[in-house]
C-alpha cells in the first residue's frame, strides 16, 4: 500500500547528553504530534525504510522542540537520528474542526481579493504568535503577508485551492 506523508519536523541536532534531539517544527500541533507514547516515523539520509519511534518526552527550549524516542535513550543513539526528517502517515493527521485546516492543505492555495483579482499563491505559514501569518508570493516579486483572521480570510475552498480575502487598506501596499 503506497502511503503519503507528511513532514512534521526536522531533528537539527542533539542537545544535552540525555539523548535529546533539537527540532525545527512544521507542525500545526506540536504538543498533540510530540505527546509522550505517539509514533513518529524518522526518514534518515542513508535508508530506505522510515524509522519508528515513539515519543518518550517533549519540551520546548528557545525556538526548538526537544523530543526524546524511547528507541535512543543515550547521546551516541540519538546522534545518529541528525538531519532526519520527521513525518507522519496520513492516517495519523486527526481530524479537524470545520474552520481549521492543516498547512499542506493552505500551501499552494490561490489567493483572490474579494472583487476576484488574483494575488498569489501561498508559499509559506509563519507562526509568531496570536495568529498565522500567510506568506503570499505575487507575480511582481515582493511577497504579500496575509494575517489568518477572519476580518481578512473570507473563503476558504481546499477542493479547488482557491482562498478569498478582503484587502484591508495597507495590506498589499508595495
Amino acid at each position: 500500500m503506497q502511503r503519503n506523508w507528511f513532514n512534521v519536523g526536522k531533528i537539527v541536532n542533539t542537545h544535552g547528553i540525555k539523548g535529546e534531539v533539537r527540532v525545527i517544527s512544521k507542525t500545526d500541533f506540536p504538543d498533540e504530534r510530540y505527546k509522550p507514547g505517539n509514533t513518529l516515523y524518522l526518514f534518515l539520509k542513508d535508508s530506505n525504510e522510515p524509522k519508528k519511534v515513539t515519543v518518550s518526552t517533549h519540551r520546548i527550549h528557545k525556538q526548538f522542540d526537544l523530543l526524546a524516542f524511547e528507541e535512543a535513550p543515550s547521546l551516541s543513539e540519538a546522534e545518529a537520528f541528525k538531519d532526519a526528517i520527521i513525518k507522519v502517515p496520513e492516517e495519523d493527521l486527526g481530524e479537524l474542526g470545520d474552520d481549521e485546516f492543516y498547512f499542506h492543505e493552505i500551501i499552494g492555495c490561490t489567493v483572490f481579493s474579494e472583487d476576484g483579482s488574483e494575488i498569489g499563491k501561498v508559499k509559506e505559514i509563519l507562526t509568531p504568535g496570536a495568529n498565522d501569518v500567510w506568506v503570499i508570493g505575487r507575480k511582481n516579486g515582493k511577497d504579500a503577508l496575509i494575517p489568518y483572521i477572519e476580518s481578512v480570510v473570507k473563503e476558504i475552498n481546499i477542493k479547488d485551492k482557491t482562498i478569498k480575502i478582503h484587502v484591508m487598506e495597507g495590506l498589499l501596499d508595495e
